[in-house]
């Protein structure tokens, strides 16, 4: 029988019996290039939030999640790689590894998966209809092109919590480290102190960042960042970011800069400003620096205080960052460019994302109150335990 996390409509999200999964695509289409995982773990993301809270046009009826890593028990004809018993982490993107897009490695815009849109993703509005893996059980196409097999059984269980960040958030916080031109010396600023934010920080510190400062306005956030070895910067003493960032560096600006917050961002008032986070960024980053923006940024917005930010509109200042040259890269990240190397560097003890981001394990029962939490800004990152193998 199995179970799933279920989207009922904004602020509530319930556990409850979901369809066994099958070896059918949204549409309907028999396939046979898929996989059956017993999810192992799941995580709560703040993109799943951005739903629950009504932020989306997310139908009522959806089951929830992206962030998967499971045991193959069942697998298609078409599969050659894989093993029933493996073993694997299961990007967050839906790709075919057939189109143009896929085949340069730019998964996040698969051409074939979502026939509204480029780009497909398990349990997300507008991406696919795929359904989510908040769950027991989840199906997941492709699989000999999407799933990262995990070399060792053993070892795997033993890193469990580190490496089911690599499904999303790890590779995303590295992809807007990358993106932003993070290098050795590199002076970075991160926007924003939830799980991608501290992802995007310890991926700076490993791409050899000289210096990772870390915004927000949430004490305790702030608090486990630093504790974590980042350099905090609180947003709530006033408005002059360059000012605070010269406090730390000596001069107003950065190198690098990484927006982990995206659309529902906030200012001093307390009111959101949509374009707040991207206006500071391009404030503080230097002349011919690059900006990444692994936050998310959406078409419609139906819960926007701004009437233009209800359909993705919002007021840029970009002739500053058109004047001083800037670079910015926005987008799904493309979570198989990275995966491997990733998981590589937990693996042998050079990431230890799970401590970074504070990891906390609750019963796959218990997701409704996780998200309650996750929403009131804990200072944590929720993996939901399906199966009681994780504690």
């Amino acid at each position: 029988m199995n179970r799933g996390v279920v989207y009922q409509g904004p602020g509530k999200v319930e556990v409850m019996k979901i369809d066994d999964p099958k070896f059918v695509s949204p549409s309907g289409k028999k396939i046979d290039h898929a996989v059956i995982l017993k999810v192992l773990s799941t995580n709560i993301c703040g993109s799943d939030q951005h739903m629950v809270r009504g932020r989306t046009t997310a139908p009522a009826g959806m089951v929830l999640g992206h962030e998967i890593t499971g045991e193959v028990i069942e697998k298609g004809s078409d599969v050659e790689m894989l093993e029933v018993g493996d073993i694997v982490s299961v990007p967050f993107n839906v790709a075919c590894g057939r189109c143009r897009c896929c085949r340069e490695l730019d998964t996040g815009v698969c051409l074939t998966v979502n026939p509204m849109r480029a780009g497909g993703a398990f349990g997300y509005v507008d991406m696919g209809g795929w359904v989510g893996g908040q769950a027991k059980y989840v199906m997941v196409p492709y699989a000999d092109f999407n799933l990262l097999k995990f070399p060792d059984r053993d070892r795997a269980m033993e890193k469990i919590l580190d490496l089911t960040m690599l499904s999303d958030i790890l590779p995303t916080g590295f992809h807007g480290a990358v993106s932003a031109g993070v290098g050795v010396g590199s002076i970075t600023y991160v926007a924003g102190a939830g799980p991608v934010g501290l992802a995007a920080a310890a991926s700076a510190q490993i791409l050899g960042a000289a210096v990772v400062m870390v915004g927000d306005f949430n004490k305790d956030r702030l608090a486990h960042a630093e504790k974590m070895g980042f350099v905090p910067i609180d947003l709530g003493k006033h408005d002059r970011l360059g000012e605070m960032i010269a406090e730390v560096v000596g001069a107003p600006e950065v190198d690098s800069a990484i927006d982990a917050v995206g659309f529902e961002a906030r200012g001093h008032s307390g009111k959101e400003q949509p374009a707040v986070v991207l206006n500071n960024m391009m404030e503080i980053t230097r002349v011919a620096g690059s900006i990444g923006i692994p936050g998310l940024y959406v078409t419609d917005d139906p819960g926007a205080e701004e009437k233009a930010a209800r359909e993705g509109s919002l007021s840029l200042k970009f002739g500053l960052g058109w004047s001083k040259a800037q670079t910015f890269h926005t987008g799904q990240t493309p979570v198989l460019r990275y995966n491997r190397q990733l998981m590589n560097a937990i693996l042998h003890d050079r990431l230890p994302i799970a401590k970074i981001v504070n990891a906390k394990v609750i019963p796959l029962e218990s997701a409704a109150e996780g998200y309650a939490r996750f929403d009131a800004g804990v200072a944590a990152k929720y993996v939901l335990d399906p199966h009681g193998l994780l504690v």
